[in-house]
Order: structure tokens, then C-alpha cells, then sequence
């Protein structure tokens, strides 16, 4: 099974090819625009595959910066129309997760994202060498709620931002897509939509004033 993945929800973009264990990932970091077909080129050439043979789209549903995910998502869904192959969404904590046991982080894991207005997204986890189990399920809350204990260890993109022992770690494509191949290609979910908490919040404009 060959897999394309997508992460792009945080300032550090990346798209892999994982095929068995061989791994091609291109990563890009900083800056406003992601040049992402030029980056799947490039991954695909690393690994030495065609468009044709991706079996699967794995794709970083977030939490983190939507422009990033929906991007991403149009990417997959428009690969797909075209290709009509799978789809996979795997959360981004989870892959933030899956890195820090990569760099061997291990025990009870705090995965920290900016969720904007004063406030960061929160999950638990608790990392072993074999084992990745959340403990807290994903949740807004402010910076000052989460109050670890000495050895609890807190992660992610920006997590020095609130927590001076944080350390930064990204989510990457390479994770996502072993995820979808540990799993036989699928995840759990069924849809490809972004992992947002917040309710969306319609205000009606008011109507237009006529000036004599």
C-alpha cells in the first residue's frame, strides 16, 4: 500500500510518501504560502512513484491553522475525484503524539495547540516505546487551567509560547501516514472534515444605511 499524506496545520508543512517502512518526505517551514503541488512532486520523486500508484490520501485534520487543513483537504478530496482512491484523517494531536514517542518522549505526554483568542487546545496522552493512549480527549482551555505535575512533559508547535518547559514539536505527514498504514489504510471517523471545537458564529450584517 502506497500513501500520500498531507499535514499542514502548523507553521511547519510537510507531505510524505509512506510505502512499507521506505519513507520520502518534503518539509517546509515558516512563511504564508505553502507551494503544496510542488511539494507532492517532490515527495513522489524521492520515493520514485507515480501519481498513479497512491492507494491512499492520508490527511492532518488538525486542530491548528485552518487555512492549513482545508487546504490540505481540497487537495485530497480533488486527488480523489480524479483518482477515486481512499481517504484517511488522522488528528494532528495524534500524530504530534506519534512524533514525540519518535523522539522518545515518554510518560504523561500534554499535546498543546494555539486554538486563538487567548486560549490553546489540550489532550493528554500517556507515551510508552510500544504504546500511544490518550488520557484527556482534545478541549479548549486557557494556558493558565493546564497546571502539569513535575514529571508530566508538555508538547507541540508552540508550546514554549505558554510553557517555558514546553517543547516544540510538530505534527508531521511521515506520522500520518504510518498511522493510516498501521491501521490497513483506513481511520477512524469516515469523513474528511477539520477537527474545530468551537461552534461557528453567523453575525448578520446590519443593513445598509442610505446617506442623503
Amino acid at each position: 500500500m502506497t500513501i500520500l499524506a498531507l499535514e499542514f496545520s502548523s507553521e511547519q508543512r510537510s507531505v510524505a510518501v509512506v510505502r512499507g517502512k521506505a519513507i520520502s518526505e518534503v518539509v517546509e517551514t515558516g512563511g504564508r504560502n505553502t507551494a503544496a503541488f510542488a511539494m507532492v512532486e517532490k515527495a513522489l520523486a524521492g520515493a520514485g512513484v507515480e501519481r498513479e500508484q497512491i492507494d491512499v490520501l492520508a490527511v492532518g485534520l488538525g486542530p491548528g491553522s485552518y487555512t492549513g487543513i482545508r487546504s490540505a483537504i481540497a487537495i485530497a478530496e480533488g486527488w480523489q475525484l480524479a483518482r477515486a482512491i481512499r481517504l484517511a484523517g488522522v488528528s494532528s494531536v495524534e500524530a504530534i503524539a506519534a512524533q514525540a514517542q519518535a523522539e522518545e518522549i515518554h510518560g504523561a505526554v500534554n499535546v498543546v495547540i494555539d486554538a486563538q483568542r487567548g486560549e490553546i487546545y489540550h489532550t493528554r496522552f500517556e507515551i510508552s516505546k510500544t504504546v500511544i493512549r490518550e488520557t484527556v480527549p482534545l478541549r479548549i482551555i486557557a494556558p493558565e487551567q493546564l497546571q502539569p505535575s513535575g514529571n508530566e512533559v508538555i508538547v507541540g508547535p508552540q508550546a514554549t509560547r505558554w510553557f517555558q518547559s514546553g517543547k516544540i514539536v510538530f505534527p508531521q505527514a511521515k506520522r500520518i501516514g504510518q498511522i493510516v498504514s498501521d491501521r490497513g489504510g483506513t481511520a477512524p471517523g469516515g469523513t474528511v472534515e477539520p477537527i474545530y471545537l468551537r461552534e461557528t458564529n453567523f453575525v448578520k450584517a446590519p443593513p445598509p444605511r442610505t446617506i442623503a
